[in-house]
């Protein structure tokens, strides 16, 4: 009688158990309806992750194009060791070959006629370099919602290209991403196309190689 009433028993306390784990299990852990995407949490720094390296083996596509200053009302400029935003429309030093770095968005920016990379210095200070191989020289390149284009430094993050209203570069560690002094409109140069009989859109560079001399 007493081995009944403990089998009993036991059967209660199992099926109390089972009832408890099914609980736990609806309520921590709801089930996906049918159709619903859930990305794996870990997706979003995947997608940063390899953002942020850079493609050795792809070809490099290049942009030409200038970069007009919301503040400035001019368009950037790489001189030598110094970067401006004060060229004319058309001017030589205002034409930029932008060469992708990354699958993402991040590019080297550098000026065709100096061939100087633009590049910013650990001061937050904007510079032309020859080489623009370090992490100081690539930038990623933000579409805002009001349709400007923004710069954040790869190796300075939170860290902006940004000019005043007379076209100096303003220490970036005093700029934000929503000023108006980061804020860029991508024109096309006046000046003649940098790949004769090339459509530049098209237009890939190896890496390691420079664009083809312009003109003159």
């Amino acid at each position: 009688m007493k081995s009944l009433q403990t089998n009993s028993l036991h059967k209660e306390q199992g099926s109390i158990g089972i009832l408890f784990i099914y609980l736990y299990v609806i309520l921590f852990f709801p089930l996906h309806k049918k159709g619903e995407n859930h990305p794996s949490p870990n997706f979003n720094q995947y997608v940063r992750t390899q953002g942020a390296v850079t493609d050795q083996l792809s070809r490099r596509q290049v942009r030409v194009y200038q970069l007009y200053s919301r503040t400035s009302g001019k368009h950037v400029q790489i001189q030598g060791k110094r970067v401006t935003a004060t060229a004319e429309d058309g001017n030589i030093y205002a034409r930029l070959f932008v060469e992708t770095d990354t699958f993402g968005s991040r590019v080297r920016i550098r000026g065709a006629e100096s061939g100087r990379y633009l590049c910013m210095n650990r001061k937050g200070k904007l510079v032309g370099k020859p080489n623009g191989r370090s992490r100081d020289c690539i930038f990623t390149e933000i579409v805002l919602e009001n349709n400007y284009t923004a710069f954040q430094n790869a190796k300075y993050e939170g860290w902006y290209v940004a000019f005043t209203r007379k076209g100096r570069p303003i220490k970036a560690s005093r700029t934000r991403e929503n000023q108006r002094e980061v804020h860029f409109i991508k024109r096309l140069h006046k000046g003649p196309p940098p790949f004769p009989n090339t459509d530049q859109t098209k237009h890939f560079e190896l890496h390691g190689l420079s664009p083809p001399p312009l003109s003159h």
